[in-house]
């Protein structure tokens, strides 16, 4: 009976092995290791095998690559051995076996902490290596860029997918309103654009016209977003009338008209950006300009469902700042966190304001108490970008990070309009990064963060390393 017993383990472990015969080279391993691919896989398909055949499988592919993959699977991350080959060499094998998914998420990047981030690599498109703008996806990471009038797509491993020329000579905005669908604006050709990754082609335009009105005509977009079910987008005329379009995203139909105005003042400038807030169901719109006398411009709340404005504040001049001729020289929302974000143009000073608890003054200004952090003064010529609970701010050619102190509680007590050692503020670059150029644009996708630069050819790649700490943020 013991004899019999042992025979029938002995033959339940050799049933479970398998013999691979991989671009001539000879692997043997168990039949959980090449099913913990997922039942999809194509090595868990070829696991399936009747018991009497004993024969290698034979697979026409690279080995050397293959034991990398294995090793992936039976450990879930990759061996050393896997920085011999480049990543969409790995990218195109784990395609081919199923396994692209072990894949991506033993190559993604830890969780995105800004204080510990460092360029990784840069991505030059091929042609017209100077980007006019950009938009990454939340989810995974991936990125397209535009380049004069061209668009190209960057997978979630930083490989080229394709490359789009459009009908338009510049393009200076662009929003993933599906997977593979964006959104685009240029600032020499008329309406908002849309065209498809997966086909190469235009899908569609949509045009503010005005038969009543001929001052409405070649009407260009200057920013644009997306919810659910729409796409928002800022229009201007060459005599500076302008509105945000809501267009319905299934069927391209203009669906509502939002804050019609005449721009030749300020306060009545095209939003130069735009921002959903799911939460709420609001568009948030800011304009800013600078002259001779500094800056100005607004920031305005609209309710779609109303067409109204719900909330604003015109700087300088309209009595709603506490720092009174200290205007924002840029503007962002936190959305998770429903928080407005502003740069003072003078003294540098970052302000954040609850939307939920929104007045004539809701602005807390935010405090460095390390005097060798402390601003110097100046945010002109700065951008600002909320992600994943953290503010970045490019000042010139530097990039700092704003978040909450480990060492503070929930419950912070506010003074005279200014937080009590609420945040924390350091340089996510190092003096030779800053040199580069100035700061145009920030944006996050994934665990990544993507920056560009005045004059500067191709997006720069910040990740986070895996022995980064987690760290509470605002």
């Amino acid at each position: 009976m013991e004899e019999g017993t042992s025979q029938d383990t002995t033959g339940s472990r050799r049933s479970d092995r398998i013999k691979l015969n991989v671009g001539g080279k000879l692997f043997e391993t168990t039949l959980s290791t090449i099913q913990s691919g997922g039942s999809d896989s194509l090595l868990a398909a070829l696991s399936n095998r009747g018991p009497a055949d004993h024969e290698p499988v034979f697979i026409d592919r690279d080995p050397e690559i293959f034991s990398v993959l294995l090793s992936l699977l039976r450990t879930n991350r990759l061996p050393s051995t896997a920085r011999r080959f480049s990543k969409q060499e790995l990218a195109e094998e784990a395609l081919y076996y199923g396994i692209d998914a072990q894949l991506k998420s033993a190559m993604s990047p830890p969780p995105f902490v800004g204080i510990d981030a460092s360029i990784v690599s840069t991505i030059r498109p091929a042609s017209e290596g100077l980007p006019s703008t950009f938009t990454a996806a939340a989810d995974d990471g991936s990125v397209w860029i535009a380049h004069g009038g061209q668009i190209s797509s960057y997978d979630w491993n930083l490989i080229h997918a394709v490359t789009i020329r459009t009908h338009l000579d510049d393009i200076n905005s662009v929003s993933r309103v599906w997977p593979e669908i964006a959104a685009v604006g240029s600032e020499s050709d008329a309406g908002l654009h849309f065209y498809d990754f997966s086909g190469s082609r235009h899908v569609g335009s949509v045009h503010w016209i005005d038969s009543s009105d001929p001052r409405i005509f070649k009407a260009r977009v200057n920013a644009i977003t997306g919810s659910t079910n729409s796409v928002f987008a800022s229009f201007y005329c060459p005599h500076r009338e302008n509105c945000i379009l809501e267009v319905d995203k299934s069927t391209l139909q203009i669906v509502t008209q939002l804050g019609r105005q005449s721009g030749n003042q300020a306060k009545n400038m095209v939003p130069g950006k735009l921002t959903w807030i799911p939460e709420t169901g609001v568009v948030v719109g800011s304009a800013i300009t600078s002259g001779a006398f500094g800056y100005s411009g607004y920031i305005r709340i609209w309710d779609p469902r109303s067409g109204e404005v719900v909330w604003e504040t015109n700087e300088p001049g309209a009595g709603r700042s506490s720092r009174f001729g200290d205007s924002f020289s840029d503007v962002d929302v936190e959305v998770e966190g429903l928080t407005l974000f502003k740069l003072c143009s003078k003294s540098g000073d970052l302000a954040m304001a609850d939307m939920r608890q929104l007045g004539d003054d809701p602005w807390i200004y935010l405090q460095e108490k390390n005097p060798s952090l402390a601003s110097t003064g100046g945010g002109g010529n700065s951008v600002i970008h909320c992600y994943r609970g953290q503010v970045f701010v490019g000042r010139e050619g530097n990039l700092e990070v704003w978040s909450r102190r480990e060492d503070v509680k929930n419950e912070v007590d506010w003074q005279n309009g200014e937080s009590v050692d609420l945040c924390r503020r350091n340089f996510v670059d190092k003096k030779e990064d800053s040199e580069r150029g100035i700061v145009k644009k920030i944006e996050g996708g994934g665990d990544r963060l993507f920056v560009s630069r005045e004059d500067v050819e191709g997006i720069e790649v910040w990740e986070s390393s895996h022995s980064s700490g987690v760290i509470s943020v605002l």
